[in-house]
């Protein structure tokens, strides 16, 4: 197992890794959105979702990765009224690539944000 650690995304808050590397495949922590320097970003479920994106960008690509290798992902919402919008901007970053996904509605999230995404993806070697 390799981890992944990138400086260009939240660092880990706690005991965990940004990403874990096996057998070829990227399987990423969740991330909320925290910037680099660990500010939390407020606003809409629009602005958490695009820092949230930023972040799994850093970590796709510090693993030898990208959204386009994304095999699965699993959405956590804090109201899935949010829903529309967060899969708008979802969708606009997948583009015509379409990973298995699952989205759950949840009564809270560190930090209480809004999102939270993780990925299992591929690694290019």
């Amino acid at each position: 197992m390799n981890y992944v650690a990138t400086d260009k995304a939240a660092a880990a808050i706690g005991p965990y890794s940004q990403g874990v590397v096996s057998g070829g495949i990227l399987y990423s922590s969740g991330q909320i959105p925290l910037t680099a320097s660990g500010e939390l970003v407020e606003g809409t479920i629009a602005d958490q979702t695009h820092q949230v994106f930023s972040n799994l960008k850093a970590v796709l690509a510090e693993a030898g990765s990208s959204l386009g290798d994304v095999i699965k992902t699993t959405v956590f919402i804090k109201d899935m009224n949010d829903f529309a919008e967060m899969n708008e901007i979802y969708a606009a970053y997948f583009g015509d690539h379409k990973p298995a996904r699952s989205t759950v509605e949840v009564a809270r999230l560190p930090k209480d944000v809004k999102v939270e995404i993780e990925v299992i993806a591929k690694v290019n070697s």
